[in-house]
């Protein structure tokens, strides 16, 4: 190969920043969209074997929005391993413990189940409310 033409197979990847309310929209709808930016199937150079997707960041979980009876009728699931170690957690608790976590499980679920969904979680930043605008650290 020429080194010209192996220069623009080199090409590094634009990464956007993306900013989400969490307390305008439902939070399916808002992971599935988040998901989409994360691997990158947005850009037109979409290619399923690399990891050319943007960072995102949430902002106002604790406001989280989602429709129906979700508050009592969704439950996390964890399980220890040991017999009788399986824990239950609704949706509503789970918000009022940590709301972080919830974006990110439905986010992670969104993923391909491969190497790169570690490295496309790790462009996902969750925080409570809006107090990361004062720092302007992510532009």
């Amino acid at each position: 190969m020429s080194k010209e033409k192996n220069d623009k197979m080199k090409k590094p990847t634009q990464r956007k920043w993306h900013i989400f309310d969490a307390s305008e929209e439902s939070f399916g709808r808002m992971a599935s969209k988040i998901s989409i930016l994360l691997r990158g199937k947005n850009k037109a150079s979409y290619t399923p074997h690399i990891d050319a997707g943007d960072y995102v960041v949430v902002v106002n979980t604790d406001n989280l929005k989602y429709t129906g009876n979700k508050d009592e009728g969704k439950i996390y699931y964890s399980h220890s391993w040991y017999p009788g170690g399986l824990k239950e957690i609704t949706l509503g608790d789970q918000i009022k413990k940590d709301s972080r976590v919830v974006i990110k499980k439905a986010v992670y679920g969104m993923l391909p189940k491969n190497k790169l969904r570690d490295q496309m979680i790790k462009r996902l930043k969750i925080y409570k409310n809006e107090d990361y605008l004062e720092k302007d650290k992510f532009k």
